[in-house]
């Protein structure tokens, strides 16, 4: 009986693999170091800063690039390299906030730097997979994490609600996602995003009812992950449950990861699909900008309007993947790193006027800020601003540049849609800052201005500002 023998595995290019190995350890360092070291918090936060900037080193080591790694699963190109330094920069400013915030809340600091690392893991494996089982295993990974730092606060009821809730949601989403990454198997016989575009681009398979069920199924799990109407529910509680500073992280990190993924498998791998999704992805784009703002504006307290808010810029990215050209992709890119410095900014000042217990975060509590602490004021409205689309801040050029791509495709209709809905955005960012700056301080601001979380607040403004004005270099390197 003759029997063929198994073809050797090709090669694995560890250099490729960089992020992945040298995150992984670091991780795996602040767990031991927790364990032994005696809960030495300053060696933890200095061991997890030190690991996510030899991430964001290793990341550039493989050269020339694109390069694949795993039988091209795992890939190097322009697209990973910029979102693999966006997740390096949102858990650098997640685990800055986390420091004196955790001291005020009584959190363990090891295994919660050790989740935030572990996370941005899944994260880098999300940016980088050209393979739909690389690509549930970035996702696990990032939302098991992500269902532990939520539900830290195990004394706290709003967050062990928040995590039962969020684990529910996301195992019933991950089951959506998983049956559509097996519809299309089954339709193309790969799971390979490479192979898969070579197979759709016959005409014949491209009207298989169970590959359209199949993208159908995606759209969904990916729209739970990046919370777009109607898989929304899960975020306005978890946001207001979790930790601020994981709040701000998952708003950011795992968002721009799924977003990454959302890239390569719809404006990728299925462009000639495009009319039988590109109705749907809208549809969700104008319910989630639509929802997200008039739910916002229902809200008093702030985390929950910007949960809502992070709805809404949702719907406005999502134009970035239906317009799958080159400018969408580089303006995807843009208004992630212009969201990563805005968001963490502003959750730095919740955290700075909150207090124990997750305490003094209805909006009227900011009432009369700008007379006790104008500086703080002023920095929260700039992040507001930004947020909503005003010039000259980072966030009006990155919905210009979306709108920019969306114009080059035709999607006038749906640019007119997200303009208007900026303009709604403003009345609940300006009601911020209303309280701010024309309400009398209801009570004595009892703040403690801590300088690691003040440094995130420093940073966020520069460079928010900076984008808005001098947007040039980032635009280019984000054309690449």
């Amino acid at each position: 009986m003759n029997v063929e023998p198994i073809p050797a595995p090709e090669s694995i290019d560890l250099i490729a693999l960089a992020p992945v190995i040298v995150l992984s350890f670091f991780a795996m360092m602040v767990l031991v170091v927790d364990l032994f070291g005696g809960r030495n918090k300053t060696v933890l936060v200095f061991i997890s800063l030190v690991g996510l900037l030899m991430t964001a080193i290793s990341a550039f080591a493989k050269n020339p690039i694109p390069a694949y790694s795993f039988n091209d699963s795992y890939i190097v190109d322009h697209l990973s390299l910029f979102f693999i330094c966006i997740f390096t920069i949102s858990s650098a400013l997640a685990i800055l906030l986390s420091v004196e915030y955790n001291e005020r809340e009584g959190i363990r600091p090891g295994e919660y730097y050790a989740l935030i690392l572990f996370c941005t893991v899944g994260m880098i494996l999300l940016a980088s997979s050209t393979d739909m089982i690389m690509i549930f295993l970035g996702i696990e990974i990032v939302s098991i994490s992500l269902y532990v730092l939520t539900g830290i606060r195990r004394d706290n009821h709003r967050s062990n609600e928040a995590a039962l809730k969020y684990f529910l949601l996301g195992a019933f989403a991950t089951g959506f996602l998983l049956y559509g990454m097996t519809l299309v198997y089954g339709s193309t016989g790969h799971t390979n995003l490479f192979k898969i575009a070579e197979f759709v681009q016959n005409p014949e398979a491209q009207s298989n009812p169970l590959l359209l069920m199949g993208l159908v199924l995606l759209i969904i799990g990916f729209g739970f992950k990046v919370a777009s109407v109607p898989f929304h529910m899960w975020a306005p509680d978890v946001y207001q449950g979790a930790p601020t500073p994981i709040t701000a992280f998952m708003a950011v990190g795992p968002k721009a990861a799924a977003f990454a993924a959302f890239f390569r498998v719809f404006a990728e791998t299925f462009p000639e699909m495009a009319p039988s999704w590109e109705i749907l992805l809208s549809t969700i784009a104008v319910l989630s900008m639509f929802f997200g703002n008039l739910g916002a504006i229902m809200q008093t307290n702030i985390k929950r309007m910007l949960a809502f808010s992070s709805i809404s810029h949702a719907g406005y990215i999502l134009i970035a993947v239906i317009a799958k050209n080159s400018l969408g992709g580089s303006s995807l890119l843009f208004y992630m790193l212009a969201y990563a410095f805005t968001i963490f900014g502003l959750f730095g000042i919740i955290i700075i006027l909150g207090r124990k217990g997750e305490e003094n975060l209805e909006i009227e509590n900011y009432s009369g800020l700008a007379y006790r602490h104008p500086i703080l004021a002023l920095s929260m409205t700039v992040f507001l601003l930004s947020l909503g689309g005003l010039p000259p801040f980072a966030g009006f050029i990155a919905k210009f540049y979306i709108f920019s791509a969306a114009i080059q495709e035709g999607l006038v209709t749906l640019v007119i849609i997200a303009v208007l809905n900026s303009a709604i955005s403003f009345y609940y960012y300006l009601k911020v800052v209303v309280f701010m700056y024309m309400k009398e301080p209801e009570a004595e601001f009892k703040i403690s201005l801590t300088p690691l979380t003040l440094f995130v607040v420093f940073i966020g403004v520069t460079v928010t500002i900076s984008l808005g004005i001098f947007p040039g270099s980032i635009i280019a390197l984000a054309s690449h």
